[in-house]
């Protein structure tokens, strides 16, 4: 049995992680002062996956294009995350959903009101369980009743895609596309590449909480998952948490709620430039620190 590299990779020592954005990042015109001052949302965990508090300026290094910029000061991020949590109702995940009745309310909860939250179900089509809204009540509610739907397989390369191309037309400085996944079978057409690169041009850092081996396949389908396992995570600033079984899944979807709310808010500064720079990296010098980062989003103005 081959496993993809990402499930091989979790298992391996948390060291300083670099989070490369290689598409051009989108800035939020509302948290700059002139045209000089960037903001990144940096999540930083120690090597348990477990998020650091009380970090500094000194904690991270920020780069465009491989040149090191001046960080003028880090906060703990406050900005409401508009999150799309994506729900794998297909068939595979029967055996894991009285474990998502009870994981997955608890994660709203922690993460609701303050933070908007939509629940979309992957099954057969990327399908709008729950709009967008900060109502805890009846996010739970619809959380409480998941369903398997039978014979079908999950969307999870179509869903990330046109969940971020939705974000792009809303007006949040922060955004997180949540997928809790089982490895079934997946349809798509979609290339893992094209997925990403949405996802970078929303602003959306990227989570999977995956249950199962995952294993490496050449179907197109398949394959491209196990591409966007690995790609889409450090691209866009978000993690992956795996477990074998659904039993771990209240305890990884908690982490990725503490990841969410306990980020930092990195302002760094940027030399009057008429080209946006291709890449931005934010790492820590601090072994045993693994940080990533996602540029804050472009706001409307006059939004």
């Amino acid at each position: 049995m081959r496993l993809t590299p990402w499930l091989r990779a979790a298992v391996a020592p948390a060291l300083a992680v670099t989070a490369a954005l290689v598409c051009t990042p989108p800035t939020d015109t509302s948290a700059q002062a002139g045209s000089q001052e960037q903001t990144l949302y940096v999540s930083a965990v120690d090597k348990n996956g477990a998020p650091v508090e009380g970090l500094g300026p000194d904690a991270f290094i920020v780069k465009e294009n491989d040149v090191r910029r001046e960080i003028l000061h880090v906060s703990r991020a406050i900005e409401p995350i508009d999150i799309r949590l994506l729900i794998d109702n297909s068939s595979a995940a029967t055996e894991a959903l009285l474990h998502m009745r009870k994981a997955v309310p608890a994660f709203i909860q922690a993460v609701s009101p303050a933070n908007p939250v939509a629940l979309i179900g992957l099954a057969d089509r990327p399908t709008i369980l729950t709009p967008s809204t900060t109502d805890t009540k009846k996010l739970i509610k619809q959380a409480e009743g998941l369903f398997a739907r039978p014979s079908t397989g999950a969307t999870l390369l179509d869903a990330i895609f046109d969940v971020s191309k939705g974000l792009e037309s809303r007006d949040a400085t922060r955004a997180a596309i949540v997928a809790v996944i089982t490895d079934g079978t997946e349809f798509t057409n979609r290339y893992s590449k094209d997925v990403i690169t949405a996802a970078v041009r929303a602003g959306a850092s990227v989570y999977f909480v995956g249950i199962g081996h995952f294993e490496h396949s050449d179907e197109h389908a398949i394959r491209e998952r196990s591409f966007l396992l690995t790609d889409a995570p450090p691209a866009t600033g978000g993690r992956i948490y795996t477990m074998l079984s659904p039993n771990g899944l209240a305890q990884n979807l908690d982490k990725v709620a503490h990841v969410l709310l306990s980020q930092y808010k990195v302002v760094y500064g940027r030399p009057q430039e008429t080209i946006p720079p291709k890449s931005v990296e934010v790492t820590s010098a601090r072994e045993g620190l693994s940080v990533r980062g996602t540029p804050a989003r472009k706001i409307k103005k006059g939004a």
